[in-house]
């Protein structure tokens, strides 16, 4: 595949090869990017912009419906996509498909509704001639930086808002999995999107990176990834908008009164979708302890259901990690977890990338797996005995993306809601459920900013105030 630059498909001597990590099988190579390429994608982005911030709002929501319309049409090609390059099952990736058109729809649909407000400057002395409003207006060219483990969709919760509001991107994508977002710019441009809108850069994150986030062509980088990567681009960025969706250590509460089916089946899919690679999934469970023995034995017992392997097999539940490099360090931070003390209630066990589903208590405090993101397919159960103590031990790492309790009853519910710190709280559902059109992101380490198409499109505008004075009135 080629990279699109300055409104061209382009190729390069030098390629990267695309791998499935099942069988490190190459699917594709694309180009490997220099600074020559950096410099003619920051140069076309604001040529580019020239042309989108001209768009009207109608032209650019049909722009977005056709795109929708267009990925429905191929829903099996795109998820094979997905499945090949990343670690998602086929079942996984045509879920993400579909999200994917529900993301590029939704935001054709919030493009109508990026409104502005009149402004009562007769509100304080010395505005009583004075009339006006503001509306919001594109900022320029965004750099959306994004992750391999949601190869489409999130490369969607960047293109949608951002074209929907008249900027144009440079878009990198996880040097991984590259294919599933060259082939969604591609339906862009065949749903009548104009080439110099976007620029798609492939190549390594650390030949090409520093350039594009420290140039002054970029008013906003939109990143998605991890948080040591997240503190480089912030420290280095300068004077631009900055939106991050980083790091998280998901914890769940499971009440005493919980619906235990509900809370075991949800909590062992959270855990354990995409192999785990997900900023959202399950990875401390806080159990009453009442409840404590009947849980495990249930979660462990279906957790050991799960078939792992080829991911385009229909029944395979879980597929491999993204590359065994990540395999080998998720079992080493088991081991290290074992070796202070943890107990493998299943799993633990890796072949080549594939690591499997492993359940662990007795974790320590102080090993990776309880105080950092563990990307991959673990989760740690813990016993509590007070709701105080249980939130309190959810809100004591440095991370608040989503957290979840299961209860039935509502003033649990509630304090829970309000008491936990992070960006989300979900009642009766694991950490790992979003809608995409709401609200999404977190406080502390876990990002800047909120993407979710309505607050996605705040973010990638500004608003401008106009107001006359007008003596005559």
């Amino acid at each position: 595949m080629k990279m699109l630059l300055d409104g061209k498909w382009v190729d390069r001597d030098y390629k990267i090869d695309v791998c499935d990590p099942y069988d490190n099988s190459v699917i594709e190579t694309v180009p490997s990017a220099d600074k020559n390429d950096v410099e003619l994608a920051l140069k076309s982005a604001v040529a580019g912009f020239e042309i989108t911030k001209r768009m009207t709002v109608y032209d650019r929501a049909q722009v977005l419906y056709k795109t929708a319309q267009i990925i429905s049409n191929r829903l099996e090609e795109f998820a094979t996509i997905i499945a090949r390059e990343s670690s998602k099952t086929i079942k996984e990736a045509r879920k993400e498909a579909r999200r994917c058109v529900n993301t590029i729809t939704c935001s054709a649909e919030e493009s109508k509704r990026i409104l502005g407000e009149t402004i009562p400057f007769d509100s304080f002395p010395g505005g009583e001639k004075r009339k006006g409003f503001y509306y919001r207006f594109p900022i320029g060219v965004i750099l959306a930086i994004t992750p391999f483990n949601d190869p489409l969709n999130l490369v969607a919760h960047k293109l949608g808002p951002a074209f929907a509001a008249g900027n144009s991107v440079i878009l990198k994508p996880a040097t991984v999995t590259p294919l599933s977002a060259i082939k969604l710019v591609e339906a862009m441009i065949e749903a009548g999107m104009p080439p110099q809108a976007i620029q798609v850069i492939t190549g390594q994150g650390a030949r090409i990176g520093d350039p594009l986030v420290t140039d002054d062509r970029v008013r906003m980088i939109s990143f998605t990834g991890g948080v040591e990567a997240g503190k480089h681009i912030a420290s280095i960025a300068g004077i631009k908008k900055i939106g991050m969706e980083l790091g998280s250590d998901s914890p769940v509460i499971v009440w005493k009164d919980a619906d235990l089916q509900l809370a075991v089946e949800s909590c062992v899919s959270g855990a354990f979708w995409a192999a785990g690679q997900n900023c959202i999934g399950v990875q401390r469970l806080l159990i009453h302890r009442d409840i404590y023995e009947e849980f495990r034995a249930e979660f462990v017992k279906l957790t050991k259901t799960y078939k792992i392997g080829d991911k385009m097999k229909e029944e395979t539940n879980m597929g491999p990690m993204i590359t065994e490099t990540e395999a080998i360090r998720v079992e080493q931070w088991v081991k290290e977890a074992v070796a202070k003390g943890a107990r493998v209630l299943t799993g633990g066990g890796r072949t080549g990338a594939l690591m499997e589903p492993t359940v662990m208590e007795n974790v320590p405090p102080e090993v990776k797996v309880h105080c950092e993101e563990v990307f991959g397919p673990t989760v740690n159960l813990y016993p509590v005995n007070d709701l105080n103590a249980a939130i309190k031990e959810a809100n004591s790492l440095p991370y608040g993306l989503l957290a979840a309790i299961f209860t039935r009853n509502i003033e649990v519910a509630f304090k829970a809601a309000y008491e936990l710190d992070c960006g989300g709280v979900m009642i009766n559902d694991s950490t790992d459920y979003r809608l995409d059109s709401m609200p999404f992101g977190g406080v502390k380490y876990s990002g800047l900013g909120r993407e979710g198409l309505k607050f996605s499109l705040q973010e990638m505008t500004e608003p401008k105030v106009v107001c006359f004075n007008l003596p005559g009135m």
